[in-house]
């Protein structure tokens, strides 16, 4: 019993005479887990947002004004954002408009053009609660502007090329030559027509499976004009099937001018150029039809085509006729290449018309385009032999050179649109 007491009374005082020291320090004690942990008991206040500065959002069309801040000094990062309010009285009528999250310092506000609005701003911690608000901000009015700063770049692009345009497009109507590199498929048309003519078979022309909204198509139909101009001159015969109403309508129009550009009217006929149907395998089967059923001496895939193309081009490869494609779907080409004997790839289709006709504003415009990307082409590659320069520089000094990290600046500004 003794030893019992003993030990109890010895507990006891082991419990009361810590809890006495801590109690005379000050400390509040807390048990957790069987540690002791020590809190403060007072809250350093949060500083109020400064430098509050408000300005219509430059480069817009108005309805933006920008707020921007000097974030609050949070050393024990308890902030966890910024609540920004607004009102059309700068004295009264405050509401919450818009939150900014923690190290933000600017905010775009939506508003209405032409109001007047004042802004001030607070800071919110992780425990809810919120520093002193920010001194009003003047007022600001948002409005739209009339030219973008930051497109001058794409101002100048456009400046330039039509100075190019204009200046070729004059060349061209003084008769000067200007050079277009030579497109095999195109100059085997002269020989293909020439060739059916001889046979006394039809020429097969299939402006693609699109509609006339189509970049294809149209270059497509621009081709049919001279196609159709030499079939008239030599006498012979087109046939046009088509998948689209509209472009039926259009091709039969550019085949009759085309006719009578060759002096022979009388020689069109409006069944050269027809509907077949708008179902895309049907067309396929159709056209193959008309291949089979003719025997063309030439066919003509141009424009736009799916998965048909190797349909077309292999019927008309067994009938032994001469095989002209065209097209941009970049996923066909390797079928027109295998099964047809000439092959327009990608933007030669577009340039086919200038290509044929040799019309001085068609030719002008061509060679315009192919200088505007020859220059593009040229701007790359000096802004890519200054980044390696630029990279060796850092790597033997461990600083990037100032003239070249302009240079690279530059140009990669001017590709920001």
């Amino acid at each position: 019993m003794r030893n019992r007491a003993f030990t109890a009374i010895f507990l006891i005082f082991l419990f009361l005479v810590p809890s006495f020291i801590f109690s005379q320090a000050g400390i509040e004690v807390v048990a957790v887990e069987d540690t002791l942990i020590s809190l403060p008991d007072t809250l350093s206040e949060i500083i109020a947002p400064t430098e509050i500065n408000v300005f219509d959002t430059p480069n817009d069309a108005g309805e933006n004004i920008t707020i921007t801040w000097e974030i609050t000094e949070d050393p024990s990062g308890i902030i966890v954002g910024y609540e920004i309010f607004r009102s059309e009285d700068k004295e009264t009528g405050y509401e919450i408009t818009g939150f900014a999250g923690k190290k933000t310092e600017e905010f775009k506000n939506r508003t209405n053009n032409g109001v007047v609005y004042y802004y001030k701003v607070r800071a919110k911690t992780s425990d809810g609660k919120f520093s002193p608000f920010s001194v009003i901000s003047e007022g600001a009015v948002s409005q739209p502007q009339w030219f973008h700063t930051g497109r001058i770049n794409a101002l100048v692009a456009v400046v330039a090329f039509v100075s190019l345009l204009l200046f070729f497009v004059s060349t061209a109507k003084k008769g000067k030559s200007l050079f277009i590199r030579r497109i095999a498929g195109l100059d085997a048309l002269d020989e293909a027509v020439g060739r059916a003519t001889e046979m006394g078979k039809p020429i097969l022309y299939v402006p693609g499976l699109s509609s006339m909204s189509d970049i294809a198509t149209i270059a497509s139909i621009n081709i049919l004009g001279p196609v159709a101009k030499k079939v008239a001159e030599y006498e012979s015969t087109i046939i046009v099937p088509n998948r689209d109403p509209i472009v039926m309508t259009v091709a039969r129009q550019v085949v009759k001018e085309s006719f009578l550009e060759a002096g022979r009217p009388d020689s069109f006929n409006e069944d050269m150029v027809f509907f077949l149907t708008d179902s895309q395998f049907g067309f396929a089967a159709a056209v193959d039809g008309i291949m089979v059923r003719e025997k063309p001496a030439t066919n003509l895939f141009l424009g736009m085509f799916w998965a048909e193309s190797l349909i077309l081009a292999e019927t008309g490869n067994m009938t032994g006729a001469i095989q002209i494609a065209g097209t941009d779907a970049v996923a066909q080409l390797p079928f027109f290449v295998t099964a047809c004997d000439y092959t327009i790839i990608g933007e030669e289709l577009y340039a086919a018309s200038a290509y044929l006709s040799r019309a001085p504003l068609l030719v002008g415009s061509l060679k315009a385009q192919d200088m505007g990307k020859a220059i593009l082409v040229v701007v790359v590659v000096i802004a890519f032999i200054c980044a390696i320069v630029n990279t060796g520089f850092s790597l033997t000094t461990h600083t990037p050179n100032a003239v070249l990290s302009k240079i690279i600046e530059f140009v990669q500004s001017w590709f920001k649109v």
